[in-house]
């Protein structure tokens, strides 16, 4: 069945976007940071429990995720504070109190804060799904003074009515629609919402938990994707989404190959380092939604 969120658009038969001072090519780099209940299963797991049976507390598997907000956290925030890159966070929101170190951290080098539901839990399974989204959107405002503009689902899952209670809830852009590179407006029931590109491909997860690539295949990849994407941006601006998460990206064995992506785009004019928001508001400005 067709899409019901969007109608279908060719990307070449559509009209050219242009992006401020004749930029080819938005940048947005996503970190995922999420916090794993230690009293349930965990959300991933990178090591099997013997005899193949699920066992709580799983150690192993929640200090691989622990490791991300203690360690591999402040790695990728040290690359992205040297090269002056503003990170969206992709927030679950119990992070702001449980582990407000981290946020507090990321609102101190002037990136957003995206919804990322209250704790990695799919909506899915959630009783009441509104009041998740409503309790995600209240505690990062409380902690940060300022409510989310973005959503993304945790494992990007919906349900079938997610889109319309995000925009009935104030959200303006949501990432879980991985179809496109370029934003668009979805359809809702009331109000509006766009969908900004994000990521399966340039996304560390299937490229190192799932496909288990080497450690520079993330580099590699986003090189490759770049590429084409900056030529095709001459024609029509293209948005190119990285995304990381802190106890994949961040260890030491990847945190060099994560610098390299920055290092290599850096050397083209053309490219601006962009926040989910600052995509979605030139979006607008340049398409002309109210």
């Amino acid at each position: 069945m067709a899409n019901p969120r969007a109608d279908f658009s060719p990307i070449f038969d559509r009209k050219p976007l242009r992006l401020p001072g004749g930029a080819r090519i938005a940048v947005w780099v996503i970190i995922n940071m999420e916090e794993w209940d230690i009293n349930e299963a965990m959300a991933r797991t990178v090591l099997p429990t013997p005899q193949g049976r699920e066992v709580i507390p799983d150690i192993p598997n929640f200090a691989w995720f622990d490791y991300g907000l203690r360690v591999g956290f402040w790695r990728l925030k040290r690359v992205l504070d040297r090269r002056n890159i503003r990170a969206t966070v992709s927030l679950n929101a119990s992070l702001c109190l449980s582990y407000p170190q981290v946020v507090r951290a990321s609102l101190d080098s002037g990136w957003e804060l995206m919804g990322h539901g209250f704790v990695q839990r799919v909506l899915n399974v959630e009783p009441d799904e509104r009041e998740v989204i409503r309790r995600t959107i209240s505690t990062i405002e409380e902690f940060s003074g300022k409510a989310p503009r973005g959503w993304m689902g945790p494992g990007l899952a919906e349900t079938f009515d997610t889109p319309d209670i995000l925009a009935e809830e104030g959200i303006e852009y949501v990432c879980d629609w991985c179809n496109d590179d370029q934003p668009y407006p979805m359809k809702v029931k009331s109000g509006q919402l766009v969908s900004v590109p994000y990521t399966l491909e340039l996304n560390d997860i299937p490229i190192h938990l799932v496909q288990h690539h080497r450690s520079p295949e993330l580099y590699e990849r986003a090189k490759d994707q770049f590429d084409t994407l900056y030529q095709e941006g001459a024609e029509s601006a293209r948005v190119m989404a990285i995304s990381t998460h802190p106890y994949i990206t961040g260890v030491p064995h990847r945190i060099g190959y994560f610098d390299k992506i920055f290092e290599y785009i850096s050397q083209f004019q053309g490219v601006v380092f962009m926040t989910g928001s600052e995509i979605l508001d030139w979006y607008k400005a340049e398409t002309g939604i109210a």
